[in-house]
């Protein structure tokens, strides 16, 4: 896997870094010498490590920043030491002072702090710059290695999330996920002053499919019923199944008048068609929805605006189903007759 590393330092600094570093075939190299940039190009493009000019200005400042990074803390920071004044006292100090500087950096945010000895430093051995190349080189595996556990853990991560905020019979999002994606609709919504309204649609007389034919072939029917509301509806429109056989849509920027077309729409388009179940077996059924649009007393999570839209559907049903009420309106929307019992068509 090709590294991606962020060097926070001068231009100048890189040509002083391993030739590993700088293996175009290898590293992907960003380098940034103002911390603001850098904070920037993190939080946009996060890299997985970070090469720290110790001298630079700000090199500590980053460290400490990139630490408190709660969603951030996988980028593996490596803090380099070229600064004269600390490379001169190296020697002269001894172990247990270098030992402070290192816990000193180590503290201030740094996942490794290596003493960088310089190519052209006459003092230096070549002994002194092949280990300090090596400890650099075994510190880049250090942090990729982090980095490949973090995506992988991400992968699982939205694997987990995907089964856990969906339904597997209708491949909808489940109600969990409702939950949290309507507080985010209103909050948008009202960022932005536009409209939002909601459908919570319910299969009339579904318990007579149950009992007469079975489960199996009530969850087939409700499996044909979510790909005919998907094939239905606009791109911007999110469907949920909200429990059982009824479902919630929200319609992000979306008037009562829009929302009443589409529910117009979705009545249609389940009642005048017949759903096939298998070569023997195929069954009329009809929805009953209501619909409710964000006002601007509505909480913050959504309970109002669907228990109002929950409202507008018990109102439908106790007028006969197979009908359209909602949107503040207390007129009924008759699409057509109901129908108290299922039409069965066999082939």
């Amino acid at each position: 896997m090709k590294i991606s590393i962020l060097v926070f330092g001068s231009n100048n600094f890189i040509t002083t870094l391993p030739d590993q570093i700088r293996d175009a075939s290898a590293c992907s190299i960003e380098v940034i010498n103002n911390i603001d940039q850098a904070v920037s190009y993190i939080q946009i493009t996060p890299p997985d490590i970070i090469l720290v000019q110790a001298s630079n200005n700000g090199s500590l400042e980053l460290c400490c920043w990139l630490k408190e990074q709660t969603k951030l803390s996988w980028i593996y920071c490596i803090l380099l030491e070229d600064r004269p004044q600390l490379l001169a006292s190296k020697s002269q100090y001894g172990l247990e002072w270098e030992f402070e500087i290192n816990a000193i950096a180590l503290r201030q945010g740094a996942d490794a702090y290596i003493w960088l000895v310089p190519k052209d430093d006459t003092d230096s051995s070549l002994v002194d710059l092949t280990v300090n190349q090596r400890l650099l080189s075994a510190q880049l595996t250090v942090g990729l290695r982090k980095a490949q556990k973090y995506r992988d853990l991400l992968r699982k991560n939205d694997f987990l999330s995907t089964i856990a905020l969906s339904d597997a019979l209708t491949e909808f999002s489940n109600r969990r996920a409702l939950d949290w994606e309507l507080p985010r609709q209103i909050q948008t919504a009202r960022n932005y002053r536009t409209s939002l309204s909601l459908i919570i649609l319910d299969v009339d007389y579904f318990k007579k499919v149950n009992d007469t034919y079975g489960h199996l072939v009530g969850d087939r029917l409700l499996q044909l019923l979510s790909q005919r509301l998907r094939h239905n509806l606009r791109e911007r429109d999110i469907p949920f199944r909200y429990g059982g056989e009824e479902f919630v849509i929200l319609l992000g920027n979306t008037s009562c008048e829009e929302a009443l077309v589409v529910a117009h729409r979705l009545n249609h388009i389940v009642s005048e068609h017949t759903f096939v179940i298998d070569n023997q077996l195929s069954i009329n059924i009809t929805v009953s929805l209501g619909i409710s649009c964000l006002q601007a007393e509505d909480d913050a999570s959504g309970i109002s605006l669907l228990e109002r839209a929950d409202r507008y559907l018990l109102q439908a049903k106790a007028a006969g189903r197979n009908r359209v009420m909602g949107c503040e309106s207390e007129s009924e929307n008759i699409i057509s007759q109901p129908i108290s019992h299922l039409r069965v068509v066999s082939s």
